[in-house]
Formats: C-alpha cells, structure tokens, sequence
C-alpha cells in the first residue's frame, strides 16, 4: 500500500512537472510534505542518508560551484570568451554549436558534467545574445553533450563515482571501458546535431559584422582578479582530479574553493550569493526527498530485482536489461539517486557470475545505461535542471518538453550504439 502511494505521489508530481501545469518547485516541495506526511519517507534520516534522502553532497557541489562562477563572472572572461568562440566561428550557427559542443565534451569527463555546464552555460548565453539568436538550442546541445562525454571517466559524472566505488574500479578501468564508446557516440552526435536543430539555426550577416569588429580583450574588466580567480579555479580542478587519491569529496573542494575565492578577490558576499540560484537547489532537495520515498517503499529495488531475475544465467540478457532499463527509468528519475538505489542490486547479481569479465560486463552496461539516460527528460540529470535553472533566469526559457523532445532522441541513439559496443566487447 506505500510504495503504491509514494509511486502515486511521484507520478502525479511527475504530470505536473512535465506539463509545467504548476511551478516545478512548488510541485515537488508538495510531494516531498506529502511522502512525509503519510511516512513514505525515512523519518528525520532524509536529512542524513544520501541513499534514502537529500543527497547534499550534490547540493553543496552545486551552491560551492555557483558561487565561483558567481565571482568569475565579475571578471568579463565569460564576455571575453564568447566573443572569441563567436569569431572563430565566424558567426555560423552549425560551426558555433560544434564548437561549444566540443569544449563541453572535452571538459566533462575531468569536471563534472554540473561543473562543465556551470561554466559553459553563461559564455553560450553571451555569445548568442550578441548574436542576438536563441540560446536554448545550443544549451540543449551542450547539456546532452556534457552528459556523453562524462560517461567517460570516473568523475564525468556522479553516477560513475558511486558505480567506481562500490564496483571497485579505477578511473583507467573507466577510461579504457566507457572512453571508446564515448567518442563513437560523440560523433555521430555531433553529425545528428545539424538535422534536430536545422530549424535553429539562424545567420545575420549584420549582427555577425558587429560582434566580429569587437576586441575581446577589452571585455576583461579586471585582470588581476581574473588571475587570481585562474589560480584558485585550477586548485579546484586538481582537486576535483585528485578525488580518488586524496578521498575529499568534490562538494568540500567546491566550498573551500568558493571561501578562498571570496577572499582572494574581495567580494561582496550579498552580490556574490545573489547569483545563486536558489530555486535549482530547492528542487533538487525536493525532487530528492520524491525519490527517497520511492527508494524508502522499495518501488525502485523492486522493479529492479524484478527485471533481473527475469533472466537467469543469460547474462547478455540480464546486462541487455541492465543497460535499457537504466536508460528508461534513468530518464524519469534523477540518476543520482536511481544508481545509488540500484547498485546494490547489481552487485548482489555479479557476485553470482563465476567469471569476472562478464561480472564487469553488467557493471559498464548499468553505467552506460544510467548515464545516456540522463539525456532523457529534462529533469533526469542533475545537469539537465542547472541548465534549465540558468537560461530561464538569463531569459532563455527553456519548457520540459522543449528539452525532452531533443533528449528523448538522443538518448534512444545512444543507448542502442552502446548495447552494440557490448556485444562487441563482451559476449
């Protein structure tokens, strides 16, 4: 009867979401009072279990990261690099897209996709103000690009820190078993790219002869912050890469790097926080606390063991479910919490598997499938709603099935190149 009502509440909140019917924030702030009125939810443990609650490792990643893009902003680099993407592009939509694509794709798999599209969101959304075209198509773009890409290491993407830590395997086991697939469907993204947007893309020639008369050094209002701000965001980076050595999780290293940021440059707090977007981390909270109450009434275990067990020793099959159930279930429910739902249930199933190459099959399969997933709907990946969050304030609204729409396809392409490339690999 609870995990019918907690499915019940998620899915009615889901509709709402979706339709964009009623505020997404205000949906999901509902559902969660709902899943803790009727005791859906672990008591006063959402607040602490980052497997049955509010995962705020995510949310102080999140806050650390706004408030040094926030101070970063200050500086005119995001001004300076948008006019120097919009020449080298020469002002051609397709060309600008490809190259934003491109840095986005190179920069998640050693940032977090979140991080990545933290960063690139504001210079896309400068560039094409200048442009004076739509940014949303190109922030669509970005956000499916970075979640590609970041399927290619340990720490592209949060999902493949929890599978690395449970499954044992090191940031090379990823490079050398998720990388390969990653740049094939890339590619093949970036050609898909120039039909699903055809329609977006827009060149005046007017508009292109303005921003390319422009100086980008001028845009840089204050070098020596920016210097300082440099040396601080790379301390950031080496410690984001250093994760599995060091074991200091990406959200400390975020909210040192935004203290020492702060101090360095001098801000002012106020002005600084005013950039936060507080409205993402409120819904990541609540959307959180929907998914604790589905984890909490063993909806999610259930349909996961369930679909497993349906195929015994075939272990093509079981790594075939594995790789688009993730995909599917992936798309409509934050894949942070869904991974770290469904990695116990995939470890108990390799442990029964004699041979460790096929036990390491379902691993890839399960990461593989819960990261392209993430492309599926705009609220499936963490990336996916700080986008959205960014552009609606610069605004660019984008609606969830403007994104869905795009992601829908793409995900499906991406899903069925990777259950090839296991095939392939493995069996």
């Amino acid at each position: 009867m609870s995990a019918a009502l907690a499915l019940a509440i998620f899915l009615i909140a889901f509709f709402f979401i979706a339709t964009e019917k009623a505020d997404k924030v205000k949906v999901v702030l509902v559902a969660a009072g709902l899943m803790a009125v009727f005791g859906l939810i672990p008591g006063s443990e959402v607040f602490f279990s980052e497997h049955e609650g509010i995962d705020w490792n995510v949310i102080f990643l999140l806050f650390g990261m706004m408030i040094i893009v926030g101070i970063v902003k200050q500086t005119g680099v995001f001004d300076y690099l948008a006019i120097w993407a919009a020449k080298k592009a020469r002002g051609r939509p397709y060309r600008l897209m490809v190259m934003l694509m491109i840095i986005t794709a190179i920069a998640s798999p050693f940032l977090d996709n979140v991080t990545t599209i933290m960063l690139v969101a504001p210079v896309t959304i400068v560039v094409c103000n200048r442009l004076r075209i739509p940014a949303q198509p190109y922030l669509i773009a970005e956000v499916l690009a970075s979640n590609i890409g970041g399927a290619a290491t340990l720490i592209g993407d949060p999902p493949n820190i929890i599978i690395g830590s449970r499954a044992g395997l090191t940031f090379m086991d990823f490079l050398v078993h998720m990388a390969p697939v990653v740049v094939v469907i890339f590619v093949v993204f970036v050609l898909l790219t120039k039909v699903l947007f055809r329609k977006s893309f827009q060149y005046n020639a007017e508009h292109v002869e303005s921003v390319m008369s422009l100086q980008e050094r001028r845009a840089i209002t204050d070098p020596a912050m920016l210097r300082r701000c440099l040396i601080v965001f790379a301390g950031v980076v080496i410690g984001f890469g250093l994760h599995a050595v060091v074991h200091i999780d990406p959200a400390i290293v975020a909210l040192v790097g935004a203290g020492v940021m702060m101090i360095v440059t001098k801000a002012e707090p106020s002005e600084v926080l005013a950039e936060v977007e507080w409205p993402t981390l409120v819904f990541f909270m609540g959307l959180f606390v929907m998914v604790a109450g589905l984890t909490h009434t063993g909806v999610i275990e259930t349909v996961g063991t369930w679909a497993i067990s349906a195929f015994g020793d075939d272990y093509f099959l079981a790594a075939t479910a594995l790789l688009f159930g993730s995909s599917v279930l992936g798309a409509f429910f934050d894949n942070i919490p869904y991974v770290a739902t469904m990695t116990p249930v995939v470890e108990g199933m390799v442990a029964e598997i004699p041979d460790a190459g096929t036990g390491q099959a379902l691993w890839w399969s399960f990461a593989l499938g819960a990261d392209f997933g993430g492309n599926g709907t705009a609220v499936a990946a963490s990336a996916n709603v700080v986008a959205l969050g960014i552009a609606a304030r610069a605004g660019h609204r984008i609606s969830f099935w403007q994104f869905t729409r795009y992601g829908i396809v793409v995900t499906l392409l991406s899903t069925a190149m990777a259950w090839g490339y296991v095939w392939l690999r493995y069996f």
